[in-house]
């Protein structure tokens, strides 16, 4: 038996942080309480003292890249990424090669990701104009849910026929995860830019041609959607101040029928940054302003954006050092998402249980998912311990992600991941992955 008792933690968990211990035993926590002592020898101990004990974050929204695109990340190579920043489980997108718009192409996912994935694991099936057929034999207990581009990002997956986006809506009861932005909007800025700079438009001005607007206006019409059909909607990566105004604090995140996610890049950066981190910060939708961002980090304390997510979406330094235009949208995050969360905690921005409920209970409420997200005997011991005054630096010796690279390289981060669980196992400790991909099928409870 695989039994292991973490000592002297501060256990966060529901809005509480208690000094206690854990103790599991194979896959499972089995007690929590203020003193354990070990039942026998063999039992495994850890001091945690001084440490923040959370459940493992759950990531709703990654591109792992795999199958297709394996030269930028793959699901062992990204999941390896996670662990070893207290992710333990994540739901990856379907705009891989070929996308993910067949339940076929869905379960290749799914077999590859039983043989290599050090984290737990979800894949989304992909909406088109034309695969309405296909999403309804998706499967609500093992799949995370739909997931639907309605403005064109990497893939060839854009939803942009308004009669076969309303029959997606209205003829499923799954979650349907939506990026938001308006094509129209962005081409015509797009245009405008080309004219002014042709083909050489500085990355500062990602940010207007992927407008506040562009964002909003599809935003509104998702939601408007959402509420004409009853769809259960979930809307990715908020990055503006004006989309704040569509969403609510004032009914319990469980009565929800619209959610919102808010990812680590849009809370850190701002267009101020493109000067000197250019295409490395070069998102869709893009990073805004900094009344943007103030705006988002509102909205999050007030409970109307109910998650923080990454968006992890790697791709080749080289890619990335080619001009605006032809630069890929996307970054590498799972590595360094929890530990710059915890940074806005030393800055004061944020509580740690704060950053727990945003990152672990809540995408385990949205999803449905089952035995996963919190701190309590029974539920799966995805655990993570966080020294929050172990500093260390970011570099290319110890980033994980495939790529190689960080928006986050060269900073020093106050808090250090130590020890990261995934079903009972230590897979994480200290910059060290444990080469035991123990990754499991995200079951939901719906």
């Amino acid at each position: 038996m695989n039994t292991v008792l973490i000592k002297n933690a501060k256990i966060v968990n529901e809005g509480i942080i208690f000094e206690g211990d854990v103790l599991i035993e194979n896959e499972f926590i089995v007690e929590i309480a203020e003193s354990i002592s070990p039942k026998h020898s063999s039992c495994k101990i850890i001091d945690a003292e001084g440490s923040y004990l959370i459940p493992g974050a759950i990531d709703d929204q990654v591109h792992f890249r795999e199958p297709g695109l394996t030269h930028k990340g793959d699901i062992a190579s990204e999941s390896r990424a996670a662990v070893a920043g207290g992710i333990t489980s994540y739901i990856e997108q379907p705009n891989t090669v070929p996308n993910a718009v067949t339940q076929e192409i869905l379960e290749e996912k799914y077999k590859i990701a039983a043989k290599t994935s050090y984290a737990n694991y979800s894949f989304m099936m992909g909406g088109t104009n034309d695969n309405l057929e296909e999403i309804l034999k998706t499967n609500p207990k093992n799949v995370a849910g739909i997931k639907l581009f309605l403005g064109s990002s990497t893939g060839n997956m854009l939803v942009d026929n308004q009669e076969a986006l309303e029959k997606i809506f209205s003829s499923t009861k799954m979650l349907i995860a939506v990026h938001c932005e308006d094509e129209a909007t962005i081409k015509n800025n797009l245009e405008r830019y080309k004219l002014q700079f042709g083909e050489d438009i500085p990355v500062e001005f990602h940010h207007l041609i992927r407008s506040a607007e562009a964002c909003y206006i599809s935003s509104s019409k998702a939601i408007a959607l959402a509420k004409k059909t009853g769809a259960r909607l979930h809307i990715f990566h908020l990055s503006t101040a004006k989309e704040m105004e569509l969403f609510t604090n004032k009914i319990p995140l469980e009565e929800k029928q619209i959610t919102a996610e808010v990812c680590v890049h849009h809370l850190w950066f701002s267009d101020e940054d493109y000067k000197t981190k250019g295409n490395l910060i070069k998102w869709n939708p893009a990073i805004k302003t900094a009344e943007d961002r103030t705006a988002l980090w509102e909205a999050l304390l007030d409970d109307r954006i109910d998650v923080i997510a990454t968006d992890h979406a790697p791709h080749t330094l080289e890619e990335k050092q080619q001009s605006y235009l032809k630069a890929p949208s996307g970054g590498p995050l799972v590595q360094h998402a929890v530990v710059a969360m915890f940074e806005a905690n030393h800055q004061g921005k944020i509580s740690v249980e704060k950053i727990v409920e945003k990152m672990c209970h809540n995408p385990a409420k949205i999803f449905k998912i089952e035995k996963r997200g919190f701190v309590k005997e029974g539920f799966y011991a995805d655990l993570v311990i966080v020294n929050p005054s172990l500093p260390w630096n970011v570099k290319k010796e110890n980033i994980l992600a495939k790529c190689g690279w960080s928006p986050f390289d060269g900073y020093n981060f106050k808090s250090r991941i130590t020890h990261t669980f995934v079903n009972g196992q230590l897979v994480y400790q200290n910059f060290k992955v444990k080469d035991i991909p123990v990754g499991k099928r995200l079951l939901f409870d719906r």
